[in-house]
């Protein structure tokens, strides 16, 4: 039942805009919980990179007296990767094409994990 509707949310975020090509929920360990992950990445994968990502830039946020880490951003030359906090016990990642307007998709990934944190 719970993955149902986070698997429902992440089709409507994933549906929100054609920049977003992927997303997944899983727990700050690196569970995957749910995804819309396409056949060629590896949930497991994806997990642990994740929750290193999120360990590291929860430690760097501390450690330059940046407050509380609320989420982490990767750019690279074929796009972004963003993480952010679903409550105290999920992270929704999400994997947006190069040319994305950032500003909307922070607005629809913080909707999303609104509304998983509500439900985890």
């Amino acid at each position: 039942m719970r993955a149902e509707v986070l698997n429902s949310i992440l089709s409507d975020l994933n549906g929100s805009t054609t920049d977003i090509e992927a997303s997944a929920v899983l727990s700050t360990d690196g569970l995957i919980m749910a995804s819309m992950l396409p056949a060629s990445m590896d949930e497991d994968r994806v997990g642990a990179m994740s929750a290193a990502m999120l360990s590291l830039g929860k430690r760097i946020s501390t450690e330059l007296m940046r407050g509380e880490l609320e989420q982490v951003l990767i750019k690279g030359d074929q796009g972004y990767v963003l993480m952010t906090h679903a409550g105290k016990e999920a992270v929704v990642t999400v994997i947006a094409k190069t040319d994305t307007r950032l500003g909307l998709i922070f607005l629809d990934i913080r909707r999303a994990a609104e509304a998983i944190a509500k439900i985890i």
